[in-house]
């Protein structure tokens, strides 16, 4: 029984870790959002904001199931594996930074995306995440 209840604690105190990190690197990024945008790399402030949010929905997928959360990298899945709940406005807004998140990724979508995303979308867009991301890591 000893060591089982170790294990247990071990296991626990192991995922409260990872949970952690998650949430670290969450902030991080939208560190690097607002760093971005202070130097107009506009592009790279929507990555960023897109990686905040998948590490916030990462760190409750962590706190709520006790394992390690998917490796996937679009919103919506990763909200389905936290069991959050969206209203029409927050899942119209997770889709949309899901597609920058893929957009930042290839050369035919930097150039097209890096033409038509200016100064006011992406302070824009870092006010929602920011937002997004106190309500997901608020979640029990």
């Amino acid at each position: 029984m000893d060591n089982e209840n170790n294990l247990t604690e071990a296991r626990e105190h192991s995922m409260g870790e990872t949970e952690q990190g998650w949430i670290d690197q969450a902030r991080y990024d939208l560190e690097t959002a607002r760093a971005m945008l202070a130097s107009g790399r506009y592009l790279y402030v929507l990555f960023c904001c897109q990686q905040a949010v998948e590490k916030a929905l990462k760190a409750v997928i962590v706190r709520r199931t006790g394992v390690l959360p998917p490796r996937v990298h679009n919103l919506l899945r990763l909200t389905e594996a936290a069991g959050a709940g969206l209203d029409r406005e927050q899942a119209r807004f997770l889709g949309e930074l899901s597609a920058y998140y893929i957009q930042t990724r290839y050369p035919e979508g930097i150039k097209t995306a890096g033409s038509t995303i200016t100064q006011g979308l992406a302070e824009e867009v870092l006010d929602k995440t920011e937002q997004s991301v106190t309500w997901v890591l608020s979640m029990p």
